[in-house]
């Protein structure tokens, strides 16, 4: 049966993507017509530059690039811990590596392919502020895609060669096309656009409008409805 898509770019290393996932998961847990929409998770690198440090922690780098003290970058992580417990994450900034996102990219592509998006999906976020796990590293990410049922080898076999890296480009030009300046950002099929970690209530609201113009099968130009926290390209997370 058709679905309603509702697309969602997000990096592996933006803290209110997580948020936002787990927000958007109670929205969607609540909306009666759960069943008839399908997720797909999109690329976007908020750093495309950023190069895989293991030896460094977030905050170090954080201190550095935006000039901030080493006190206020840890105070920027406490406080964004904070925000993630009440959606029950819990968060170990102090323990987050900093990694190139881009083979965590392709590796959600290949993931997506096989069913598995969302379950890769959750294991980055995990395995970045949860467990200090490096998610640049190849090991790793063949790790986490036998955590959620991926043949290791073929896992091993995508992240050695240049596989999805196309992908992961495109979704970063589709998201220009659709308005994305930051992440987490929804789309819903392809006419409305809710930016940030939003209240589970706006959630519900916008697949609500989105889904009654969808089942009408009516096209229209793609609007935002709200903004909310999130991350932009040069580190910002409000």
């Amino acid at each position: 049966m058709e679905k309603m898509k509702v697309e969602i770019w997000s990096d592996v290393m933006c803290p209110f993507c997580y948020i936002g996932k787990r927000k958007f998961e109670k929205a969607l847990k609540d909306f009666e017509h759960k069943d008839l929409v399908e997720i797909e998770w999109k690329s976007f690198q908020l750093n495309p530059a950023m190069k895989t440090e293991p030896g460094r922690s977030i905050n170090d780098y954080l201190a550095e690039v935006k000039g901030w003290s080493p006190e206020y970058a840890a105070e920027v992580s406490d406080h964004v811990t904070g925000i993630a417990a009440e959606v029950g994450l819990e968060y170990h900034m102090d323990k987050a590596v900093v990694a190139s996102s881009f083979d965590a990219h392709r590796f959600v592509q290949y993931a997506k392919t096989m069913g598995k998006g969302d379950e890769a999906e959750e294991q980055l976020f995990k395995a970045y502020f949860t467990d200090g796990k490096n998610t640049g590293d190849l090991e790793t990410l063949v790790s986490l895609g036998a955590n959620v049922g991926l043949e290791s080898e073929a896992v091993r076999a995508v992240l050695e060669s240049d596989d999805f890296a196309e992908a992961v480009r495109m979704d970063a030009y589709e998201a220009h096309q659709v308005g994305a300046r930051g992440v987490p950002f929804f789309v819903l099929d392809r006419k409305f656009a809710v930016s940030g970690a939003q209240q589970p209530e706006t959630f519900v609201g916008a697949l609500h409008q989105a889904f009654g113009q969808w089942a009408e099968n009516n096209r229209v130009k793609i609007t935002s409805l709200a903004d909310g926290p999130g991350c932009s390209p040069d580190g910002v997370c409000d």
